[in-house]
């Protein structure tokens, strides 16, 4: 296999030619959780445990209308609140984490969200996974996200064999410039999303198709791997791998992106 004898020194090149593919595939790798502010991503993203970004969006602004503070949230009323959440599933324990979150960060931090590793993941609802979305995103604080698309990205790049994520954050981190870390993971996250897929990923209409040590894990054929091509983008995201892009299914275009 490409990557069985790879040196540490081999990996960390191949890994920074992935970063630098990735960022000409996904120019528009973003983070897909619409918010203003550390407090209103805090929220969106306790809500989208176990629930699609676009749904979290149709639900947060009336959310984030009705509590625009710690301490809305703090005395919230939990049958109003667990209604305007219902649709992201798992409602009662969100509220549960929305209202414990308010008060902690009334009682802790005058009711502002912290900016640092340790201060979040203290907070209810927020492990090191949000933490790292949170500092990223609201604060430009370089962080890794390793969330399942992460996960399943850097393991078939063989980029690590660890599989506890805090391991695989830092055996990551280790192979790209700190700076690098927050648009790093939008765009992993963003191909995760798009075109490497779980269970089919799109081989042969990928742009990391000569680094990739997993190719052939989904169809190489350009004409079916074309069909797995998901998002607004998908037509370019064909360009960008030299695939003809009119093999790309209009239902593509306008599929939900998981």
């Amino acid at each position: 296999s490409r990557s069985a004898n790879e040196t540490d020194l081999g990996r960390t090149r191949r890994a920074r030619r992935i970063g630098r593919v990735l960022a000409e595939t996904h120019p528009d790798a973003h983070c897909e959780l619409n918010h203003s502010g550390p407090l209103e991503l805090a929220v969106a993203t306790i809500l989208s445990a176990q629930c699609t970004d676009k749904k979290v969006n149709e639900v947060t602004p009336k959310l984030f209308a009705r509590y625009p503070t710690a301490a809305d949230y703090a005395g919230a009323d939990r049958t109003e609140m667990e209604e305007l959440i219902r649709p992201t599933g798992f409602y009662r324990n969100k509220t549960n984490s929305l209202i414990n979150l308010g008060r902690k960060l009334v009682e802790r931090y005058d009711g502002e969200v912290p900016g640092r590793l340790v201060d979040l993941v203290t907070l209810p609802g927020i492990g090191r996974k949000t933490a790292n979305v949170i500092l990223g995103n609201a604060f430009g604080v370089p962080g890794i996200t390793v969330d399942t698309h992460f996960q399943r990205l850097v393991g078939r790049w063989r980029l690590t064999t660890e599989t506890d994520p805090v391991k695989i954050e830092h055996a990551v981190g280790a192979l790209y410039p700190r700076r690098d870390w927050t648009m790093l993971s939008h765009r992993i996250i963003f191909h995760g999303r798009r075109v490497c897929h779980a269970r089919k990923p799109a081989c042969g209409a990928c742009t990391l198709v000569k680094l990739c040590p997993a190719y052939g894990t989904g169809p190489t054929d350009p004409a079916l791997a074309a069909k797995l091509l998901k998002g607004p983008r998908a037509r370019d995201l064909a360009v960008a791998a030299g695939v003809d892009p009119d093999l790309v299914p209009t239902a593509a275009t306008a599929a939900e992106v998981p």
